[in-house]
């Protein structure tokens, strides 16, 4: 879905300045065999322009960026197979590629002045830098949702607000002058913040937890005293931020819709299980982090088991989406 967005903003970019060395930073890299892929497609559509081009052969510097819990010693490993692999593709026409880990927030410098051309990032920058403040009343939700009050949407809101206008402030230090980034990120059509389309699926977790608290396997205090770091924005919430900062152009916003069911809604019940399970697997992957660290690991199985029955009850009844903000933006000279 992203594809397009990312291949049209790099070939331009690419096309205008034609530099003989391309810096590309990928923010919430992560590890595993997703890290090189957007990298390596970003390279591969550089080199078909440039070879259609007949230019010379060019370096690439990338950045992988990511928390310094990250595993980047997985990363490094897996870079010399990646190399070789890489370079058969291509062929001998393919310049150097050169690999840096880059440990850090994105909620903050990460790279010299002027020295970035692209800057990528997919499914990071809904976390926010930390949970708001002034959530107390907030009691069981986890998250913003129909029974938070207002103080809870406003402190979620002016957290988001904070963050990104510093994000936007950092990568405008460390792009050069009409230099590009495309970002995707879980975001929601409505401009209500509580909609089902960014708040269902966390609130079906928080059904979980209560479940477990009132059953005595968790303490009441743990439940209401956790809450998720992060935000789910519309396209205009996001497109106020980028004005009021300054340093960017909007080439193009995108949303776009993926279904919880990868079975494509498959009638069958057993498929249906399946599929709301893979929703509580893939769920888990995402939150277990940020849960073991308040509610301790003993409990994690009995919690996504209980959260999969709940998932499966839902999707049995309803067709449920998550939505996809993908934003072009280059910042301007």
């Amino acid at each position: 879905m992203t594809r397009p967005i990312v291949e049209e903003a790099i070939s331009s970019l690419y096309c205008t300045a034609l530099p003989t060395t391309f810096t590309i930073a990928d923010l919430g890299c992560s590890s595993g065999p997703n890290t090189l892929m957007a990298v390596s497609q970003l390279i591969k559509t550089v080199e078909n322009i440039r070879r259609n081009l007949c230019k010379n052969t060019i370096e690439y510097q990338v950045f992988l960026n990511d928390l310094p819990g990250n595993d980047f010693n997985a990363i490094f490993k897996a870079l010399p197979n990646f190399h070789g692999s890489f370079k058969r593709e291509m062929g001998d026409d393919l310049g150097p590629c050169f690999f840096t880990g880059v440990p850090g927030s994105f909620y903050g410098r990460l790279f010299p002045s002027r020295s970035v051309h692209f800057i990528h990032s997919s499914y990071g920058l809904h976390w926010l830098s930390k949970v708001p403040e002034g959530l107390e009343e907030n009691k069981r939700n986890i998250y913003m949702a129909e029974t938070s009050p207002a103080s809870v949407l406003k402190a979620y809101y002016d957290q988001f607000q904070r963050d990104f206008s510093l994000f936007l402030r950092c990568r405008a230090e460390e792009l050069v002058d009409g230099g590009c980034m495309v970002l995707t990120l879980l975001g929601r059509r409505s401009e209500d913040p509580t909609s089902k389309e960014c708040c269902y699926i966390w609130e079906l977790l928080a059904m979980a937890l209560n479940d477990m608290v009132s059953q005595g396997i968790i303490e009441e205090e743990k439940l209401e005293s956790f809450n998720l770091p992060k935000y789910m924005p519309s396209p205009t919430e996001m497109s106020i931020e980028i004005g009021k900062e300054g340093s960017f152009v909007i080439n193009r916003i995108q949303v776009s819709k993926v279904d919880w069911n990868v079975y494509n809604n498959n009638d069958e019940s057993n498929e249906l299980r399946a599929g709301g399970y893979n929703v509580a697997k893939y769920m888990r992957a995402v939150a277990e982090p940020i849960l073991v660290s308040h509610f301790g690991e003993a409990i994690m199985d009995e919690l996504f088991i209980r959260y999969g029955e709940i998932i499966v009850d839902r999707m049995a009844k309803e067709k449920l989406e998550f939505v996809n903000i993908t934003i072009s933006l280059t910042k301007m000279k």
